[in-house]
């Protein structure tokens, strides 16, 4: 059965960090449609001054971020010692787990495009130990399709192998379609599948969907995308929906009140970072 269009979203541009303009298309309201995926927000500018303020030092608990830089540089920083830049076509992911401080800095380019995704966390996972990793240009395989390709970000397809986080299963692609070409893509059918839409317009059967638009895919076992502009780059999501109680303050994500108060008391008492030793026991 093929999937059809069960919701979209285009969101609404804001600030966040220390003042970076971006367009947050999925946060609060959309937790329960697009389960496990929190928050995508959407960045595409070429004006270095809406982003270079960059994301300074801040916490996370209970969250994956996974950024997709298209077009740009991030430089990122944390509690673990981590420094690592990545650049265009670049992924930087970080389970922050128990706990984590980390930075992102924004250095100018010629143009900042891609995204940033809040993977939800499973309840018995939540407080993981964190970890960071980076997905480099020479890691992500681009693997040709009749008018196009697909760039395997992370998880599998159709036996190529990409990068895979250690917590929740995600298949995440950007696919780059040709002017009237169309790729059918396979799943189970109760996979929790979205696509963004990242540059130009794209179908999903008959319907149209607009660039920069987020759409929750219906059950089904096959998703059909044909692109009848010049080109178009979509970014397509497969995952397991937790379907679990969210409670999200700021950066922290949880699942109940009680939780998300040790979190806030936690960081007023220095306690928010975990020692490697506790993670052993």
């Amino acid at each position: 059965m093929k999937r059809e269009v069960k919701s979209k979203v285009k969101g609404f541009r804001t600030q966040d960090g220390a003042g970076v303009s971006l367009v947050r298309v999925l946060g609060h309201e959309t937790v329960e449609e697009f389960d496990p995926i929190l928050m995508l927000d959407s960045f595409d500018s070429t004006n270095p001054d809406d982003y270079t303020a960059g994301f300074p030092m801040h916490p996370h608990r209970g969250i994956e971020t996974v950024s997709y830089l298209y077009k740009g540089r991030m430089v990122h920083k944390d509690t673990l010692g981590n420094e690592d830049e990545i650049g265009d076509g670049e992924v930087q992911w970080m389970n922050s787990g128990s706990g984590i401080l980390h930075e992102e800095q924004v250095p100018a380019a010629d143009r900042l495009l891609g995204v940033q995704l809040w993977l939800n966390l499973p309840s018995d996972e939540k407080m993981s130990q964190p970890t960071y990793n980076s997905i480099k240009r020479d890691e992500i395989e681009e693997i040709e399709i009749d008018g196009g390709m697909i760039r395997l970000i992370a998880g599998s397809f159709e036996g190529h192998e990409g990068f895979k986080g250690e917590h929740l299963p995600l298949d995440y692609y950007d696919i780059h379609l040709e002017k009237d070409a169309s790729i059918t893509l396979n799943m189970d059918n109760e996979d929790s599948v979205m696509i963004f839409t990242l540059l130009g317009e794209v179908y999903v059967n008959d319907e149209l969907i607009e660039e920069k638009t987020a759409v929750k895919l219906t059950e089904g076992d096959s998703l059909e995308l044909t692109n009848k502009g010049e080109k178009a780059q979509i970014l397509y999501m497969r995952s397991r929906k937790l379907n679990e109680p969210v409670a999200w303050a700021g950066p922290i994500v949880m699942n109940t009140q009680e939780e998300l108060i040790r979190a806030s008391q936690d960081l007023r008492n220095g306690t928010f970072i975990r020692q490697e030793l506790e993670f052993n026991d």
